[in-house]
């Protein structure tokens, strides 16, 4: 190189030779536990060492300050490496952080046991396949081939995959919706309701179980009756609802949300193990062993006859909230005369195996009288005009039955029940609670968006004063106009007043509070 510079005309200088007698350098990575701040101890910024219990090197130093010299201690103490990352992912910091403390070297201060992950992992090594359409099992109800054949959007419910609307010509997801609930109304609607949860209950002490997990009265409940039922936390807040009915003097079919069904079963259970472990009652889901196909309208006790139900319909012979075992086309079932929509309408259970027969069977039968499928969407706008809540949406947690104006289906007689003692709190009949009430838009056409917020002044300052919020919203076609469910603060003593929706492009909804039943508020339609 030197010799090609002397060539071109560079003038060259004879530079420093390196000193090959110096050390080699080091490049073992330099250990930096904490970054000084300029800042006396526990002033400044936190420095997190454990990001799961937000233990700090402040934290660390402090138990050295308070005494403790042993790892197991400091770790009990702080809490350091006691969350889901029992590894080295946080100890490693924080034992370097005592032992600077102390005045030792790690391995003179010891080390906690270090289970997996031993070094930082990225998620995606953690969930492995379980990404994408493998995150979560995928349920199919015995339908789902007529509804995908049909041309049925689907959607998720607690793993189940639901037809949400059945659109036809290029219809958008409201004029389907819509049609779908007129039809309901005017003639027959079949909703796949087979998610629903199933419980088989039996046992001599069955009935007096129910008596203790409901908030109504379930002893004296007549075989092939049903009765609607409330489940409560003990805490006094509502935690599922559903329809259970007496098969026998020892045998009970319970049904509950589709997502809760895990969890209500669960629930029983413990109490059954462990509180009550001398009645003798024994739990099975059945969910997947029935399939369910909702039929409701005015038109469902002829659509039913067409398919060759053999027992009678006559209301006399067959009331609202009874349940009677026949036979279509043959096929042995369970009718329970039940209804989340309002109308007539006939919940038929049969053999998971004949699912798919009986829905196919129903929509022939059902051809000459308007029989149209309906999905979830349609299902909830039918639930909504009669007021009816779904748990999960109109609840959450912090919502009793006195809060939803329920008062009629708590015991005043029953000398105990889940829940009972929490309800008498003094806070559980605060004026103030959220309570459940129905909006009307002043803009009939108008539709609240869900999770909206309601205030009484739109022009105050903000942070502006909540009274609750929307739970349920949507265009009812039966009354050509918007309707609402809402929880406000209060809400009962707001009723004809006048509630404000600010949204976030500046505008703001206004609508009248209401009672939430906006559709036959008598209950006239229920036989047809």
């Amino acid at each position: 190189g030197t010799a090609a510079a002397k060539a071109a005309g560079f003038a060259i200088e004879q530079g420093d030779a390196p000193d090959v007698s110096a050390p080699a350098q080091s490049w073992r990575p330099l250990a930096a536990w904490t970054i000084a701040n300029g800042k006396s101890e526990g002033e400044g910024p936190k420095a997190f060492v454990d990001f799961q219990n937000d233990v700090t090197a402040s934290d660390v130093k402090l138990a050295v300050r308070e005494g403790y010299q042993s790892v197991e201690h400091v770790k009990r103490y702080t809490t350091l490496g006691m969350a889901t990352d029992q590894g080295k992912t946080s100890n490693i910091n924080g034992l370097a952080i005592l032992a600077e403390s102390l005045g030792n070297e790690i391995p003179a201060v010891g080390t906690t046991t270090f289970r997996m992950p031993y070094t930082p992992s990225g998620f995606g090594a953690i969930a492995g396949r379980d990404i994408g359409a493998l995150f979560d099992p995928v349920r199919l109800t015995r339908m789902d081939d007529w509804h995908r054949a049909n041309g049925a959007t689907f959607e998720h419910v607690g793993q189940w995959m639901r037809a949400w609307y059945y659109p036809q010509d290029g219809e958008t997801m409201r004029e389907a919706v819509d049609r779908e609930v007129l039809a309901a109304r005017t003639t027959a609607g079949l909703l796949d309701a087979s998610t629903l949860g199933k419980i088989d209950i039996q046992g001599p002490d069955a009935a007096e179980f129910l008596n203790r997990l409901y908030t109504n009265s379930w002893l004296k409940l007549g075989i092939g009756k049903s009765r609607y039922g409330l489940m409560l936390k003990d805490d006094g807040m509502v935690m599922d609802d559903g329809v259970t009915t007496r098969l026998a003097e020892n045998h009970f079919h319970m049904t509950t949300t589709t997502g809760g069904a895990a969890g209500v079963l669960d629930w029983m259970e413990e109490w059954l193990q462990t509180e009550w472990p001398d009645l003798k009652v024994y739990l099975t889901s059945v969910t997947e062993e029935w399939s369910v196909a909702t039929l409701s309208g005015p038109h469902a006790g002829k659509i039913l006859k067409a398919a060759g139900v053999d027992i009678s319909l006559d209301p006399a012979d067959f009331p609202f909230m009874t349940m009677r075992e026949a036979h279509i086309a043959g096929l042995p079932v369970r009718i329970f005369r039940i209804s989340f929509t309002g109308e007539l309408s006939y919940e038929i259970n049969i053999r998971a195996r004949h699912g798919l027969a009986l829905w196919t069977h129903l929509m022939e039968a059902g051809a000459e009288h308007g029989i149209t499928p309906y999905g979830t969407e349609a299902m909830h706008v039918l639930r909504a005009e009669k007021g009816f809540i779904i748990v999960g949406q109109e609840t959450d947690g912090s919502v009793t039955p006195q809060d939803l104006g329920m008062d009629w289906i708590v015991s005043k007689v029953k000398p105990d029940f889940i829940g009972k003692r929490a309800l008498a709190r003094g806070s559980m009949s605060a004026e103030d609670r959220k309570q459940l009430v129905g909006l009307r838009t002043k803009d009939r056409k108008t539709v609240i968006p869900e999770g909206a917020h309601a205030v009484l002044d739109p022009n105050q300052p903000m942070p502006m004063e909540m009274l609750g919020q929307i739970t349920s919203s949507y265009y009812s076609p039966n009354l050509g106009a918007s309707i609402a469910m809402a929880m406000l603060k209060g809400g009962r003593a707001l009723m004809g007043g006048t509630v404000y929706m600010p949204m976030l492009d500046g505008t703001v909804i206004e609508a009248e509070v209401v009672e939430p039943v906006f559709y036959d508020p008598k209950g006239e339609r229920i036989n047809g």
